[in-house]
């Protein structure tokens, strides 16, 4: 092989242990996420309720973009995992301030209000946004 596959290459332990990473971090937000929200996301999306789908794909979004930043800026897998969960953690705060700020929130986006929905989506988005700015260590 010629050098420049194998310095290629070299890196795929590490892209593999920060990608099992990011996956497990992500269930474990979609589970805890789905299992805090007082309405059933998963069933909801099946029944074709777009405002949960928008709503929940907002939320995955705003979670997945400081992760992708604590991957990119990690020094470890520990550090990652660290980062990975403070964005968890910022992102169930999210919903809770907009569930304030958005009176009935979950039985809205039950009954498939789009607004709900987007409006919620857009919040967890610009939240997620904000959370990876700030990863900068």
């Amino acid at each position: 092989m010629s050098d420049s596959i194998l310095a290629s290459i070299a890196g795929l332990p590490e892209f593999f242990s920060f990608f099992v990473l990011a996956v497990l971090l992500s269930l474990l937000f979609i589970r805890f996420y789905s299992w805090l929200t007082p309405h059933d996301e998963f069933s909801l999306i099946r029944a074709n309720n777009p405002a949960a789908a928008i709503a929940f794909a907002g939320a995955l979004l705003g979670f997945a973009l400081p992760l992708a930043s604590a991957i990119e800026h990690s020094i470890s897998l520990l550090d990652c995992a660290i980062w990975g969960a403070l964005a968890l953690v910022v992102q169930i705060l999210t919903f809770t301030a907009v569930r304030i700020a958005l009176r009935e929130l979950p039985e809205r986006i039950t009954r498939g209000e789009l607004a709900a929905g987007i409006f919620s989506a857009g919040c967890s988005i610009a939240i997620g946004l904000i959370n990876a700015a700030s990863m900068t260590f």
